[in-house]
């Protein structure tokens, strides 16, 4: 399996995933008269990001660790959503960036060094281990974290929502 292909196809499926979860919070918020803010403040934990921060920290997942493997500087993005129009927008920017993303750059980084932000510091990581033990797992966590938190507000999400449109053949 190719680096592009282990990457792009990932962050635009789970990205794509996310963003019809966000539709159905929507869809809860509304038949039950629950203002949506409350939906994009909750969180599972007080030490851990609100929803509205997981589903920013996934695009930049997404939008960060594509860009670094493909050798090039990541947009950078402002974290002022408030609503979730404004979620499914900086999604939508984000699989349209990844999209954009060079193949073959992307599949010539497995040997070459990643370097990228860790707090203070900065990581470095040979790009097939940055891919597969840093960008992939750092973006699926704040996925589900996002999933988790509206499953845990009551909207009635399931594996499928979080799975989404996956390219598959049924027999």
């Amino acid at each position: 399996m190719s680096m592009s292909n282990a990457s792009i196809p990932v962050f635009e499926i789970g990205l794509n995933a996310l963003s019809a979860v966000l539709d159905k919070a929507e869809t809860y918020a509304a038949a039950r008269s629950i203002d949506p803010a409350t939906l994009l403040s909750a969180r599972l934990f007080p030490d851990m990001f609100a929803l509205t921060q997981q589903v920013q920290s996934a695009c930049d997942q997404a939008k960060n660790g594509g860009a670094r493997l493909a050798g090039i500087d990541p947009p950078r993005y402002e974290d002022n959503e408030k609503t979730i129009a404004e979620l499914k927008a900086r999604i939508a920017k984000t699989v349209t960036f990844v999209k954009t993303l060079d193949a073959k750059k992307i599949d010539e980084s497995a040997d070459r060094e990643i370097a990228f932000p860790l707090g203070p510091n900065m990581g470095h990581m040979r790009g097939a281990d940055y891919l597969n033990h840093f960008a992939v797992p750092n973006f699926y966590f704040h996925v589900t974290t996002a999933y988790d938190i509206l499953r845990h507000c009551g909207v009635e999400i399931g594996k499928r929502d979080f799975l989404g449109t996956i390219p598959m053949r049924v027999t």
